[in-house]
Parts: structure tokens; sequence; C-alpha cells
């Protein structure tokens, strides 16, 4: 049996978004309107995102929790730019309003895991946008033996290199200390 799939025609606004059918399949992202479609993360990305949630929610503060693969609106203008971080920490608030996707001012960090089909745009491209609409924190993570940490700290409007490490790390998140052991993102 062939499905036909009809492909949007033209730039998406959020209304068109978010009128699209749930599709767990593969990975989503609106970048000015273009659907970005991705295959869904391998799953050594998808073991170390919950390893990484597992390790921050214990310590955040009572108003913080931890989303992973959420949606954050990035520009809600047409066209549209939403993205999907691996990782984020977001306003406790935000969760208990069940809100369909997080809005900037309720994330205080983004992490992204390195993967193949998305260093530059990670690098380069969500870099900049995370930073533009105000995300505090950002964070990059490289699987690559041995699991590193590029942690990044918005100051006057552009992030800036914070720490750069692997092994076992402290980093402070918004005046609280928060300790991971990067090695068990991965099992090798």
């Amino acid at each position: 049996m062939t499905v036909e799939m009809h492909w949007p025609d033209h730039l998406l606004t959020l209304a068109d978004w978010n009128a699209l059918p749930e599709d767990n399949s593969r990975s989503y992202e609106l970048v000015e309107g273009v659907l970005l479609v991705s295959p869904r993360p391998v799953l050594r990305h998808q073991y170390a995102i919950l390893q990484l949630g597992a390790q921050l929610e214990p310590q955040l503060i009572d108003s913080l929790s931890v989303v992973t693969e959420a949606e954050v609106v990035i520009d809600p203008a047409t066209p549209s730019t939403v993205r999907v971080p691996d990782v984020m920490v977001i306003r406790t608030k935000a969760l208990d309003e069940n809100l369909p996707r997080a809005n900037p001012e309720d994330v205080l960090l983004a992490v992204e895991v390195l993967s193949p089909g998305s260093k530059r745009t990670d690098r380069v491209t969500k870099f900049v946008e995370y930073a533009e609409v105000g995300i505090q924190y950002y964070w990059l993570i490289d699987l690559d033996a041995p699991p590193s940490l590029s942690a990044y700290h918005l100051i006057n409007g552009e992030y800036e290199l914070v720490s750069e490490r692997s092994g076992q790390i402290t980093l402070d998140l918004a005046g609280d200390q928060i300790h991971l052991d990067l090695a068990t993102l991965t099992r090798n």
C-alpha cells in the first residue's frame, strides 16, 4: 500500500506548524518557515540525552525542570522558527502549565548533543539563535571519546565559553553548582 504524503509548498507559519500531524518517526524543526526533517537520533545519542537529564534533574531548584526533545519557539513571526534542543532546563511554571512548547524566556539552558548531521547547525546557527532570544546557558556535548562538554554563558548578548572539559565537572547554572559525570553519558 502506498501512502501519499503532502509536503508544504510554502513557508510555514506557527499556525501551520501546529496543524502538522504528530509524527515521532523523524525529527522536525521549523527554520524561517522551512520544515526541516531529519532521522531520529541514534540510540547512543538518545542514551546520552536520558543520562544527562537524569543527572541534571535532582540538582535543580524546585522552580526549574528538565525536558528532553521539547520545542522552543525562536521566532513566532512569519516565517516562524521552532527548534528542538536535545535537553532544556526550563522554568517549572511552563511545565506546570503544560504548554505545547517553551518560550525562550522560560528556557534557562539549551543542550545539544553533537551528531554527524547537525554539528554545523549546533555550533553556528543554533548558537546564534539561542543567544539572540536570550537563553542564558548553552551546552554542546561531544560524545566522541572521551565525552566532553563546552559550556557557554550569555554575557552582554553573546555566548562566552566558560568551561570546556571531559570527565567529572562542576558548572555554574544561574548561581547553583551542577555536578556532571560525562563518562556516564556513553557506555564506552
